[in-house]
């Protein structure tokens, strides 16, 4: 089980640097074009407007991302913490079809396996 719940944490952790490495993408994409009108007469308010959307999805992406390398990281080092958040992150992934939806199915089926509970030191049945 320690090995499914290592490839647990490093999909959790590859997806989360995905989704920050989108969000670098997305500001990069966004504000060069941005540059360009700048010149342009009225060209500072479309920046502005550009920039402030550039920014919002950015920070939306890494939002998303970041709990799910903090997640990972917690499970490998067996945090109880981890299992929980990580969980509750799988479920969220449940509606981003398709990658996401297989990652959490197989995360959600990995952590809440009653090895799984003891490996993490928490009681599997109250």
């Amino acid at each position: 089980m320690k090995q499914h719940i290592q490839a647990v944490a490093i999909l959790h952790i590859g997806l989360g640097i995905l989704g920050v490495l989108a969000a670098v993408i997305v500001l990069v994409v966004m504000l060069l074009p941005g540059l360009l009108v700048l010149a342009e007469e009225g060209g500072d308010i479309a920046f502005a407007i550009l920039a402030g959307i550039a920014v919002g999805v950015a920070s939306l992406l890494i939002v998303l991302s970041v709990p799910g390398i903090v997640g990972g990281w917690g499970l490998l080092r067996y945090q109880p913490w981890a299992r929980i958040l990580v969980m509750i992150l799988s479920i969220l992934e449940l509606l981003n079809i398709p990658i996401g939806t297989a990652v959490g199915v197989y995360s959600i089926w990995v952590l809440a396996q009653v090895e799984t509970e003891k490996l993490f030191g928490q009681p599997c049945c109250s």
